[in-house]
């Protein structure tokens, strides 16, 4: 933490002005900073020590004048509280009322006026000492001669350009890069936060999505389970008819076999003969004889 002292006669955040009311280009330049902040309210939604601005002055004391602020279109700094004392909101970030504390990364979305992403406010992010500077230039990379995404990382005072996608940012411990993806019904390209596996973290439409499919899904297999169980019923009252009727039918061969005994007796076939007949033993035989 810096000095209080150090900044005691510089202006405070109420004093500056908050906005240059200098509108974006294109709804990227809306969109996806605030897309980054409020995917970053799900997935830190238990935690108060961070910070995305979107289209708010950073004012800072590395340039020439402490009243003149850069606006990126969203910055993150992790290590402040996402309120100011009295619960209140920031109307800029000024970097002498946050201890010194200065974003650790910050974004710029390029639109078809040239916007100095790659020269001037790369210098500025540079001196002001952002850890990670990302560009995204998805529709004019090819005007500029630079990819459509691109990160830099400060290495002993300079932007490097980085290599990988998504980029994992060890300090701030999230990945960041490009997906493809269905919000509000429109297929886009978006900027998005990845875990540390490259998995993309989703969206509150995403995970409602995703929350009612897996809904659906075990309804279905609750449904094929009781259908399950009603054809495993089936077919046991199946079986038990056909076992039913298998026995029905050895009775009524039994019995026909036995009624045969009587008639082979009358015709004069001795107990012995009868039991050749008929395939029964000869003790079934004499016990239907007495019987009779």
């Amino acid at each position: 933490m810096v000095s209080i002292d150090l900044y005691k006669n510089l202006p405070t955040s109420d004093e500056l002005p908050d906005s240059d009311d200098t509108p974006v280009d294109n709804e990227d330049q809306n969109f996806l900073p605030n897309y980054l902040l409020f995917l970053l309210a799900i997935i830190w939604k238990d935690r108060n020590d961070w910070y995305f601005g979107v289209d708010m002055g950073i004012y800072h004391t590395s340039g020439d004048n402490p009243r003149v602020p850069v606006i990126p279109d969203g910055f993150l700094t992790v290590g402040v509280n996402r309120r100011r004392p009295g619960n209140k909101s920031r109307k800029s970030y000024v970097v002498w009322e946050e201890g010194g504390m200065v974003p650790q990364l910050v974004l710029e979305v390029v639109s078809w006026t040239p916007g100095n992403e790659y020269e001037s406010k790369m210098a500025i992010y540079e001196k002001l000492g952002v850890l990670y500077y990302v560009i995204y230039n998805p529709e004019y990379y090819q005007r500029d001669r630079h990819q459509p995404f691109e990160i830099y990382r400060q290495i002993d005072g300079k932007y490097q350009l980085q290599t990988g996608e998504p980029y994992w940012l060890p300090e701030i411990g999230l990945g960041i890069g490009r997906s493809q993806a269905t919000l509000g019904g429109i297929d886009r390209e978006i900027l998005s936060w990845f875990d540390q596996e490259g998995r993309r973290y989703l969206s509150s439409e995403e995970l409602a999505q995703q929350a009612q499919l897996e809904a659906q899904q075990a309804q279905l297999e609750v449904q094929q389970a009781q259908l399950e169980a009603q054809q495993a019923q089936l077919e046991a009252q199946q079986a038990q008819l056909e076992a039913q009727q298998a026995q029905l039918e050895a009775q009524k061969e039994r019995q026909a076999r036995l009624a045969a005994i009587a008639q082979l007796d009358n015709i004069g076939l001795t107990a012995e003969q009868i039991s050749v007949a008929l395939g029964l033993s000869i003790n079934e035989v004499r016990q239907q004889l007495e019987e009779s």
